[in-house]
């Protein structure tokens, strides 16, 4: 990443990891690699990957073939057969403590690390100033337990560091899924709730703008933090506050996770070019946006209300540095996504005649002069209401 070009600034983000549980089996120094592109602000924005592998040694390696037919040799080591201690548990397990197993790691997460190695590129020599700074990172010991990612969002946390978005990719480049069904036209965005969380506005943003500029490419978003009983390095930064989410190929093939057979046969470059396409299309667009606009006062209550009729909503927001105007959506309190949007110029107030506020949602973004569009800071329903109900005595249980 250091060939890209004098405005990235590329260093490792250095961590000492302790010998600990039997994943760690030795003091180790662990080191995520992280190339900074400056903004004109210091709010940021994430790309990862994570650049560790491992990978079950099953006995007859390499006697196994590829689909092609062809000895497998991944990354050219062959040899004999490995030994008991090399290949799973009986509980499916690994042995932590073997160290040379071949492990190409392409699809897992290789995709990742190279999608992010190459939007570090583009985004580097594209010559725009953007509005926030960019990070293009390359995690390390996810497959440990995410202790790349989680030490460097612990340090972000206790350094306040403005961390705005975080797009992670892992698992991102094989169309093909392991019973043979292909999906070339679609990514999986998964997101931690509750519904109008930062996570889901994320994933939201995203969605928008790929059926805006890779319109032949869907997003299929995915209401759960990750795959069933499974996570990711976004799930650290989410456990520190921050926005993040996880794109992931629409068909898995779980014989090349975590399996010598995860070589670059496995991999449709072509396909894995589209999923860099929708990151980039999201990043880009966030990155030339104001700030998203605060919804709320400062006591934390939302900037909502009836209007002066008693029946309309009133939507009020602060202003955001930079904004030439804002869009405000709404959408039917049971439906996962914006419905409706309007656009407004020169005000931080908009009242939707007839709308009741308690049968919709609402949101406001930020707009840029060119249309780029910030985060949604949604008009979230105050608990204080429901918690004095729940202190107060019961019907037949006295005053």
């Amino acid at each position: 990443m250091k060939g890209y070009g004098p405005r990235l600034q590329v260093s490792f983000d250095t961590h000492q990891l302790p010998k600990q549980g039997q994943r760690v089996t030795r003091d180790t120094e662990l080191r995520n690699v992280m190339a900074v592109l400056p903004g004109k602000s210091p709010r940021r924005l994430y790309v990862s990957g994570h650049y560790d592998s491992v990978a079950r040694r099953p006995r007859d390696f390499p006697r196994r073939r590829s689909e092609s037919g062809a000895a497998l040799e991944a990354g050219g080591l062959s040899g004999p057969p490995a030994p008991p201690s090399a290949t799973p548990s009986a509980s499916g397990g690994f042995d932590w403590t073997v160290t040379d197993n071949p492990a190409p790691g392409v699809n897992d997460d290789g995709s990742g690390t190279a999608l992010s190695m190459e939007l570090a590129r583009v985004f580097a020599q594209s010559g725009v100033e953007f509005e926030a700074t960019l990070v293009f990172i390359a995690l390390a010991g996810e497959e440990q337990g995410l202790y790349g990612a989680r030490l460097h969002a612990q340090r972000a946390a206790a350094e306040k560091w403005p961390i705005e978005a975080v797009l992670n990719n892992d698992i991102v480049g094989n169309e093909r899924g392991g019973q043979g069904q292909v999906d070339s036209v679609s990514v999986r965005v998964f997101s931690e709730g509750p519904e109008d969380s930062p996570s889901r506005q994320l994933a939201r943003l995203v969605r928008r703008q790929a059926e805006r500029y890779l319109p032949a490419h869907a997003v299929r978003l995915i209401a759960r933090y990750d795959r069933f009983g499974r996570g990711g390095d976004h799930s650290a930064f989410n456990q520190q506050g921050f926005a993040a989410v996880r794109f992931t190929e629409s068909k898995e093939n779980f014989s090349r996770q975590h399996t010598v057979e995860d070589t670059f046969e496995g991999v449709s470059p072509p396909y894995l070019t589209r999923n860099a396409r929708v990151n980039a299309a999201a990043l880009a667009v966030l990155a030339l946006a104001p700030p998203m606009p605060a919804a709320v006062e400062d006591r934390g209550r939302p900037l909502l209300d009836r209007g002066p009729s008693g029946y309309d909503a009133r939507l009020r927001w602060k202003a955001s540095p930079g904004a030439v105007g804002y869009r405000v959506f709404w959408r039917e309190a049971w439906t996962p996504d914006w419905q409706q949007h309007q656009t407004v110029v020169d005000a931080t107030e908009l009242v939707l005649p007839g709308l009741s506020i308690d049968d919709y949602v609402f949101g406001v973004a930020a707009l840029s002069a060119e249309g780029n569009e910030s985060l949604v800071s949604a008009y979230v329903n105050p608990r204080r209401a429901e918690e004095e109900l729940a202190t107060r005595p019961r019907a037949g249980e006295g005053r």
